[in-house]
């Protein structure tokens, strides 16, 4: 296999596998694990600067990913018309979308933005190491297949380490409700917005899963109908970023009891 094959992903023939939960996943996982709580031990008593520093470094790690995946995809001579232009630039699937979540929030640094990228990329993280469908489904480990594990990876220890080192602020009221939750739920709707739109455009046929339709891997793996599938997901939905406010707030209200 040439350099050029391994950087434009051209696999040999029978190449793809089974990799979930051998030993390329497992390792990955615990690597990921070791540096959260290698940073987190380091860093968590640094001042709110360095702390910041050390997200915005792996949301840096992010970009170089993302951005060299683009330029690979160009120099394949994919782009051929404006659709394959936007199809090949534009981030699609969640998991894309929360890696430059991640990218934005390293840019400008504020609250609101790093508490939605990381319920969004742990969420995705999570998804991923519990049953990955892309990067360890082939014996050999080729651009397409790192880029995938790499960005997966990072996903998860960046988003985990913005809660150890407390670089979001998950209230639901910190200056006022306005200027607290109601920015991520604002957030929220725009993401759901723009799925829609890659939706219209043919981008993607399901970029947030929230689609009811065949070919959803989560409502196959469920094995649900759609009107339960709907319900089902909204509740999770729901669920899932509540949590990460109330936590917080059930952790202070038994730190004061105490």
């Amino acid at each position: 296999m040439t350099f050029k094959d391994w950087l434009f992903s051209n696999h040999p023939e029978g190449d793809s596998y089974s990799g979930q939960w051998q030993f390329p996943h497992i390792f990955t996982l615990c690597l990921s694990i070791a540096i959260i709580l290698t940073l987190t031990f380091l860093f968590k008593n640094k001042n709110e600067k360095t702390r910041s520093s050390v997200v915005r470094i792996l949301s840096a790690c992010i970009l170089f990913f993302e951005l060299a995946r683009r330029i690979i995809n160009i120099t394949k001579g994919e782009i051929v018309d404006f659709h394959s232009f936007l199809y090949v630039l534009v981030p699609r699937p969640w998991c894309a979308i929360s890696c430059w979540l991640l990218i934005i929030s390293g840019i400008f640094n504020k609250k609101s933005l790093w508490n939605f990228s990381a319920i969004n990329a742990l969420l995705c993280a999570v998804i991923f190491f519990a049953y990955p469908s892309a990067g360890f489904n082939d014996k050999h480990i080729l651009f397409e297949n790192l880029y995938s594990i790499t960005t997966h990876a990072l996903l998860l220890i960046t988003s985990i380490t913005i809660l150890t080192l407390k670089i979001g602020d998950f209230r639901y009221k910190r200056e006022t409700f306005k200027d607290g939750f109601m920015k991520e739920l604002i957030m929220l709707a725009v993401i759901f917005v723009y799925a829609v739109v890659e939706l219209l455009l043919d981008l993607s046929s399901d970029p947030l899963y929230f689609m009811p339709i065949e070919g959803n891997e989560v409502k196959e793996i469920l094995g649900l109908g759609s009107v339960a599938y709907v319900i089902l997901y909204t509740v999770f939905l729901c669920v899932w970023i509540n949590a990460f406010y109330l936590i917080p707030m059930l952790k202070n209200k038994l730190s004061k009891k105490k």
